[in-house]
Order: structure tokens, then sequence, then C-alpha cells
């Protein structure tokens, strides 16, 4: 699969993949606020989920997802890291850039 660098990403809509029980699917989310420049890279951007049947099943962003690919524009642009304890249904992403970084 195509990477979308930092500079590509944008609010909107985005996907995430991930198996909840019955393989892996793509579910619907919107990326809600980018940063470029966080302190913390594991927290780039911020993900909302919007996709009802994932709402349903775990009630957003749930133990185990990190890692889970984000999608954009057919292209991965990061990974769930954390999900917010106030609202399970968002959480931040890092961009895949940072990922690919060698150490």
């Amino acid at each position: 699969m195509k990477i979308g660098y930092k500079q590509e990403v944008q609010t909107g809509p985005a996907s995430i993949l991930c198996d909840v029980g019955n393989g892996v699917k793509e579910y619907d989310a919107e990326i809600t606020r980018i940063d470029m420049n966080h302190e913390d890279t594991n927290k780039s951007f911020v993900i909302h989920i919007t996709d009802q049947r994932l709402l349903n099943t775990t009630g957003g962003i749930v133990q185990g997802m990190s890692g889970s690919p984000i999608l954009q524009n057919g292209k991965v642009i990061g990974a769930v890291t954390h999900v917010f304890v106030q609202d399970a249904a968002s959480g931040y992403g890092i961009f895949i850039e940072n990922m690919l970084e060698p150490v």
C-alpha cells in the first residue's frame, strides 16, 4: 500500500483497519486535528471513529487497537496510538513516516 506523508494528511474523512472478531475490516473515521510539531510524535493527529458498526461493537477505540492502520485517500497515513479516556470514540494517531524513520 502506498504511504501518505504528513504533508498530505488533512482533516476530514479517513478509515482504520482492525479486527474485532470477524477478520480485518475497514471502518469509517474522521481526522479532526493535525499537529505537525507535537512534542510526542505518538500524538501527531486526532482521529474520531464515525462508523456505527465499530461503535456498536466496541464503543470506539479499545485496548488492542493500538497499531491499527489509518488510511486516507487510498494511502496508509499512520496508526492508532492512544484513546481519549473521556471519549472512547476518539484518540491519537502517529504519522506513518515517523514509524518508518530509522532508530
